[in-house]
């Protein structure tokens, strides 16, 4: 099992962590990671999107003007594409743009995800999170203490409103609790700042 050092929000070390390595030491499986992104992207599209067609806008068929002798273009109808109120080309229409993925590649996906952040270096492991003043200034500084200039999500047991409220200003971070965590959180994000009891909490939801 690997062993990580836990810190507190000052970046003292106070003591170490095992990981079930059925969870955090996967393999890397990037074709995987990449299949169930792109799922998980698709089934979050409405596909309602709508537009009309040049059969379906409103007007006729009757040609404009006569095919010679005006100076003017050829037309044979209003509603082509090239005339303003005219049908879209090749227009979108409603459609199910949901793709199935089972639990078993999720979870799989999930665990080499989080298991290259670890190898990576780019998981961050805190007792707790425990803001005395609830004011933005202390997540900051929490984040600067440990280096954490790029995209980073704050990893929770359980939902914490003073830590959502408290890191919401700060650009590029997020808050998310361990229950709904899942592979596009940890791909999308550089760095993940997460609590022991949180981990806890993912290693009984996915062993």
């Amino acid at each position: 099992m690997a062993k990580l050092t836990i810190y507190n929000m000052k970046k003292d070390a106070v003591g170490d962590i095992e990981l079930n390595d059925s969870v955090f030491g996967a393999s890397y499986n990037e074709p995987l990671i990449h299949q169930v992104v792109v799922a998980m992207h698709n089934n979050a599209r409405q596909g309602t999107k709508s537009t009309l067609t040049r059969s379906e806008v409103r007007g006729h068929a009757k040609k404009p003007w006569r095919q010679k002798g005006t100076g003017r273009a050829r037309q044979g109808s209003t509603k082509g594409p090239q005339w303003v109120g005219g049908g879209v080309v090749f227009a979108p229409k409603p459609r199910d743009f949901s793709q199935k993925i089972n639990k078993k590649m999720r979870d799989a996906a999930f665990a080499s995800a989080f298991s290259q952040k670890i190898a990576q270096n780019e998981v961050t492991i805190l007792d707790k999170i425990e803001l005395n003043e609830q004011k933005t200034k202390e997540v900051a500084t929490m984040l600067d203490t440990f280096g954490l200039n790029k995209r980073t999500i704050i990893v929770t047991a359980e939902n914490d409103p003073t830590v959502v409220r408290c890191a919401n200003n700060i650009e590029k971070v997020t808050v998310a609790e361990a229950g709904l965590l899942n592979v596009c959180d940890v791909v999308e994000n550089t760095n993940i700042v997460i609590t022991v009891d949180a981990i806890k909490k993912i290693e009984e939801a996915y062993v």
